[in-house]
C-alpha cells in the first residue's frame, strides 16, 4: 500500500544526476547551509538511509556489473526504498525536517528503466511497482548536469567496492544525462543545476533553489 504523507510539515528534497556529478556533494553542502540558517535536516541516500536498506545496497552496488538482471534490480531498489521510506524519511517529515537524499525513485527510473535496451517496458514497471509499494515523490528534485565524459571520469577516478554502474561506460553515462533531462523537463518537482562549474557556485545556485521552495 502506497504511503502517505498526512499530517506532514517536512519538505523532501532529492539530489538526482549520473555518476561523478557532484550531486552527493552538493546534497551534503546544503544539509549544512540549511542548518546554518536554523531549520532542522536530515541528509540521507539511497539505495540505503536504513539498516534494512543499507544491507540491500551492499547487494546491488558491488560485484559484477551483470549479477542481477534489470527486473532484480528493480526490486531490490524498490524493497530498500520502502524501509527507507518508512523507517527515515516519512518519521523525519512527520517531525517537520527538511529530509534530503542523495537519489531517490527517479534513479531507478533511469539505471534500471532504461539500461540494456529494456526501454518503456521496464520504466512501466518501476512506474508501477513505485505507485503501489512507494506512492511518495520529492516536493523539489535537483538535478545536477554534468556532461557524461566529465562524469564517468570523475567517477572511476574516486574507485571503491560501489563501481557496478560506473563500470558500465560511458555510453550508459550518456543514456542516464539523456533521461534525467527528460525527465526534468515533464516534472515541474525539478530544477536543472548546471554542475560543470565550481562547488561554491553550483552550492549557491542549488541554496537559493531550496529556500525558494522553502519559502
Amino acid at each position: 500500500m502506497p504511503s502517505k504523507r498526512a499530517n506532514s510539515t517536512g519538505l523532501f528534497i532529492s539530489f538526482e544526476g549520473i555518476d561523478g556529478s557532484g550531486k552527493s556533494t552538493q546534497a551534503s553542502m546544503l544539509a549544512d547551509a540549511l542548518r546554518a540558517l536554523g531549520h532542522s535536516v536530515l541528509l540521507t541516500r539511497e539505495p540505503g538511509g536504513s539498516p534494512g536498506a543499507e544491507d540491500i545496497r551492499r547487494l546491488v552496488l558491488e560485484g559484477d556489473p551483470d549479477r542481477w538482471s534489470p527486473e532484480t534490480e528493480i526490486l531490490l531498489f524498490t524493497a530498500a526504498r520502502r524501509d527507507h521510506l518508512e523507517k527515515t524519511i516519512l518519521p523525519a517529515l512527520a517531525r517537520g525536517d527538511v529530509v534530503i537524499t542523495d537519489r531517490f525513485a527517479d534513479s531507478t527510473r533511469m539505471y534500471q528503466g532504461i539500461r540494456r535496451g529494456a526501454g518503456a517496458d521496464l520504466r512501466a514497471l518501476v512506474d508501477d511497482l513505485h505507485a503501489r509499494i512507494i506512492g511518495v515523490e520529492p516536493d523539489l528534485t535537483i538535478l545536477i548536469d554534468i556532461d557524461a565524459d566529465t562524469g564517468h571520469s570523475r567517477a572511476v577516478a574516486r574507485a571503491g567496492l560501489e563501481q557496478r554502474f560506473e563500470d558500465m561506460g560511458t555510453a550508459l553515462q550518456a543514456r542516464m544525462r539523456e533521461g534525467f533531462l527528460a525527465l526534468a523537463h515533464t516534472h515541474p518537482r525539478f530544477a536543472i543545476i548546471d554542475g560543470a562549474r565550481d562547488p561554491a557556485t553550483v552550492a549557491a545556485d542549488v541554496l537559493a533553489t531550496a529556500l525558494a521552495k522553502l519559502a
